[in-house]
């Protein structure tokens, strides 16, 4: 067997080889509640809570794939506006990199087309909803900026 140099090397090669997955998701909130999906049994992670959006493809900007994603997911148009928060986890799979984006709906209400159910939680309920390890941060920054008031970050408007 070749050699590998320093011990753990080759699992730290392994790791940076692997291409980092940029995921776009949406903050959409109203009257103090946070729009959530809930991933299908069938899938990766399945049965979790999340904030709606998907992976962003190659050549494509961000808050444009937010949109896309959100279109194909719930069946409602939006307007992706600024960064809320990103955050970057190592999946034993592979490496995400969220970014969030607060939303503004502009057409239509949010159907669970490709996801397994929706629901407005409030921070209070958010704190017991089980979610993705990458969503984690940015659930923490919704609760401990107290945003309950829904008067500063939780807006529709963004």
């Amino acid at each position: 067997m070749p050699s590998t140099g320093p011990r753990g090397a080759a699992e730290i090669g392994s790791r940076n080889e692997m291409e980092t997955v940029v995921v776009a998701a949406g903050l959409m909130v109203q009257r103090g509640r946070v729009l959530l999906a809930q991933r299908r049994e069938e899938d990766e992670q399945g049965l979790l809570w999340e904030f709606p959006g998907g992976k962003v493809e190659e050549g494509e900007e961000p808050r444009q794939a937010l949109e896309r994603e959100i279109e194909e997911e719930l069946g409602m148009e939006v307007a992706a506006g600024e960064l809320f928060d990103a955050a970057y986890h190592f999946y034993p799979s592979r490496p995400i990199l969220l970014l969030v984006y607060r939303c503004r709906i502009l057409k239509g209400l949010p159907r669970p087309l490709m996801c397994r159910d929706l629901r407005w939680a409030s921070p209070e309920e958010m704190r017991d909803l089980a979610m993705p390890a990458a969503d984690e941060p940015i659930r923490m920054h919704l609760l401990f900026r107290g945003e309950d008031s829904s008067d500063t970050v939780l807006t529709s408007e963004g």
